[in-house]
């Protein structure tokens, strides 16, 4: 914890012990994110973070509301109650803390909310570089493994590499449970298993953890699992280029070829009309290309496998 957090947590961490068990998905994706925060901390921060966001934007945005004599420019032709007439005079005061009430309330939840998804933001991205490093992960394991290491030095060795990115943090957190927590080999695995996000990681650790008490050869299981993610890796590569070149077929039709089209007619129907302010030509040039451009960059970025 940094000093903030642990201003956060001394102010409201015995309350959120309470909370435990109302926030279980929130537990499990920080596990899953392997965030090193403990709960408690996390969610102090995340109340005390969300009442001073709420409080500055709802003072700043009250303050303008003020200056500015805002609810000035709300005018109402109708009959109001009496009750009502009588705070006109402090319509301006009123309304400034109204606004600030609802900014509160407003930002002050977004803020909360963003504390909420993170951890589970932060576990996607860990799946996604788990399953693209866990077929060269593995491959690794099945070379040490061949060359006679024990398996739990072989996942302390991947726990130690530094270009298997997340596979080697799941690597160094079963090597945690062993050389700290005293845990067998086994119960390493299954714990990992239960908390990693990736389905593949999953899978190879349920499947040596069963190989091990089966007593099946460890070493055959680690090659016939380098060569079925090995195999589903490359077929995941040939899909993403084949998605990657519809993608760029779709945007030199949509973007390049069609924006271009409606230029030119744009263009010719104006000088026919004699139109001296094409609206729908700016709204081409400056609004649809970089829009549907940036999309388009998002949408490849969102899909690019990790390397």
């Amino acid at each position: 914890m940094n000093s903030y957090e642990r201003v956060c947590f001394n102010l409201l961490g015995e309350r959120m012990k309470a909370k435990r068990d109302d926030f279980l998905f929130l537990r499990n994706d920080m596990m899953r994110a392997r965030m090193t925060v403990p709960f408690e901390a996390y969610m102090s921060t995340a109340y005390i973070t969300s009442a001073i966001v709420g409080l500055i934007f709802g003072l700043l945005i009250g303050f303008v509301t003020y200056i500015f004599r805002l609810p000035d420019l709300i005018v109402y032709y109708g009959s109001l109650p009496d009750f009502i007439m009588a705070l006109n005079p402090f319509k301006i005061v009123i309304g400034a803390a109204i606004v600030m009430a609802v900014c509160l309330l407003v930002f002050g939840g977004i803020t909360y909310a963003v504390f909420l998804i993170y951890p589970g933001i932060m576990a996607g991205e860990r799946k996604r570089n788990i399953d693209a490093t866990l077929p060269y992960a593995i491959n690794y394991i099945t070379a040490m493994s061949t060359a006679g290491i024990t398996p739990a030095e072989v996942f302390r060795l991947l726990g130690q590499s530094k270009i298997y990115g997340e596979s080697a943090v799941e690597a160094r957190y079963i090597s945690r449970e062993i050389d700290i927590f005293g845990k067998d080999l086994l119960d390493a695995l299954r714990i990992a298993g239960q908390y990693t996000p990736s389905g593949r990681m999953r899978d190879f650790l349920q499947g040596a953890t069963a190989s091990i008490s089966s007593g099946s050869n460890l070493t055959e299981y680690f090659r016939t699992k380098s060569e079925q993610y090995t195999r589903e890796n490359r077929l995941e590569q040939k899909t993403f280029l084949e998605t990657l070149g519809l993608i760029s077929e779709s945007y030199v039709t949509a973007l390049v070829a069609g924006t271009l089209f409606l230029i030119i007619l744009q263009s010719i129907m104006s000088t026919i009309s004699g139109e001296t302010d094409p609206l729908f030509l700016y709204a081409v040039i400056y609004a649809i290309i970089p829009l549907g451009s940036i999309m388009f960059v998002i949408l490849i970025s969102s899909m690019t496998p990790e390397v």
